[in-house]
């Protein structure tokens, strides 16, 4: 007899839940159950189309890494209901995209469109903006040194460090910045009721498209006028690099220019935002951690890449298969529909010791936060070197770390991290 494929509705219901990453131990806890009895399984759950959970490492890096054969462009590449898939496709005259990033560009789009701002994030080119964002985060660590020894790290911190540096490569003007911030909070926060346009209780289905609608056209509206500029007087900045950006010989259309502004200005810093607050939720929570890069900074890149590990800010993404192929020894069908599960991959146990664990010495560390393959994260160096100049210049100043009251997480089962890190320190 065969093995059932079937994965339980509660531990399938709970992987797509917002308020289960919220509340961490519940999505936890479903991961540890599939990956030790159902690694790979499909969920079949009651207005949702069937979709398969990818939840051990091997298996993610095995779809991620196969571009043509799981492919982001014909599903939806984020989880969504039927109704909800149905809702998009109406409004967008077919596609199940109300954007179009890199994120949900196969190739031959995707190459092309990724080579136009790729430059900007080599290693080699952003070493020249290391003296300036050093001197940003110098402005943050003084200005929490003088908030009293305590503060609301995320809001005070987190939110606004990350947003600056990549604003500024942008080149988006400082007064801009709340209204990215907002609008980005809602986008990535559509399910969380603190932070969505209605600032109210979601959907059960978690779509929330009227909300995602308005705030897309927002950015749409905003950078087009940022857009009519830069074709008339180009700057130094990433915003003359995609207006005037051209593929095949031909300027992008807006929709697109549009779209690529859009995930500039939202992953470019609330990944990063979370996984900073990440380093310092789990210095909280394991005081050892704190003690031991406290006394070894050269720990500080080890910080970085456990933070971006533990917190995972990019929850999943989803794929589709253009053919049968077999993963697991079982065979998915042409058109099933995947959903990679990055918090399980980066806290299986076959590649993780003590996974649960917050520990800047690990190594390795081949957490998969930032993707695989044609789709790795075009941001991660520069994400990895804005934390580690904030944490070169904030650990040696800092002498003690502690929770201040309860820390929260966002509703969010897309992308999301710590919502509030209220903390007590002592600060030179």
């Amino acid at each position: 007899m065969s093995q059932t494929i079937d994965v339980p509705d509660d531990i399938a219901r709970t992987v797509i839940t917002p308020k289960a990453y919220a509340e961490d131990t519940p999505v936890h806890e479903a991961f540890r159950w599939l990956r030790a009895n159902q690694p790979l399984g499909m969920a079949r759950l009651e207005g949702i189309y069937p979709f398969w959970i990818v939840c051990k490492h091997a298996d993610i890096l095995e779809v991620s890494r196969q571009n043509d054969l799981f492919r982001s462009g014909e599903m939806p590449t984020t989880f969504t209901s039927i109704e909800g898939d149905a809702t998009v496709r109406k409004l967008t005259g077919g596609s199940p995209h109300l954007v179009r990033t890199l994120v949900q560009m196969d190739a031959p789009d995707h190459p092309k469109y990724r080579v136009l701002t790729q430059s900007w994030f080599l290693p080699q080119n952003i070493r020249s903006l290391e003296t300036r964002i050093r001197q940003i985060a110098r402005e943050h660590v003084d200005r929490m040194a003088g908030l009293g020894g305590e503060c609301d790290f995320v809001r005070d911190v987190a939110l606004t460090y990350p947003l600056r540096v990549i604003m500024e490569i942008l080149g988006v003007p400082p007064g801009d910045e709340p209204r990215m911030l907002k609008l980005t909070q809602e986008l990535f926060g559509a399910t969380d009721p603190e932070l969505n346009r209605s600032r109210g209780a979601s959907q059960e289905r978690g779509d929330g498209l009227g909300d995602l609608q308005a705030v897309i056209a927002d950015f749409f509206m905003y950078f087009k006028q940022i857009t009519d500029e830069r074709k008339v007087t180009p700057g130094a900045d990433l915003a003359t690099v995609i207006a005037n950006g051209q593929v095949d010989g031909a300027p992008i259309n807006d929709f697109e220019a549009m779209s690529y502004y859009v995930i500039v200005a939202t992953a470019g810093h609330d990944t990063t935002s979370s996984s900073t607050a990440g380093a310092i939720w789990g210095m909280c929570q394991f005081p050892e951690a704190f003690a031991r890069v406290k006394a070894d900074p050269s720990l500080i890149p080890g910080l970085v890449e456990e933070s971006i590990r533990w917190v995972t800010p990019v929850k999943h993404f989803m794929r589709s298969a253009t053919q049968d192929a077999e993963i697991r020894g079982r065979t998915v069908k042409k058109g099933d529909w995947l959903m990679l599960c990055y918090p399980s991959g980066n806290r299986d146990e076959e590649v993780f010791d003590e996974p649960d664990a917050f520990r800047p010495q690990r190594a390795p560390n081949r957490h998969l936060s930032f993707g695989y393959g044609a789709h790795l994260c075009l941001g991660q160096h520069l994400a990895k070197m804005e934390m580690r100049i904030l944490w070169e210049e904030m650990i040696p100043r800092l002498s003690s770390l502690e929770f201040a009251g309860e820390p929260t997480r966002a509703e969010a089962a897309f992308v999301g991290g710590p919502k509030r890190l209220p903390i007590r320190f002592a600060m030179t």
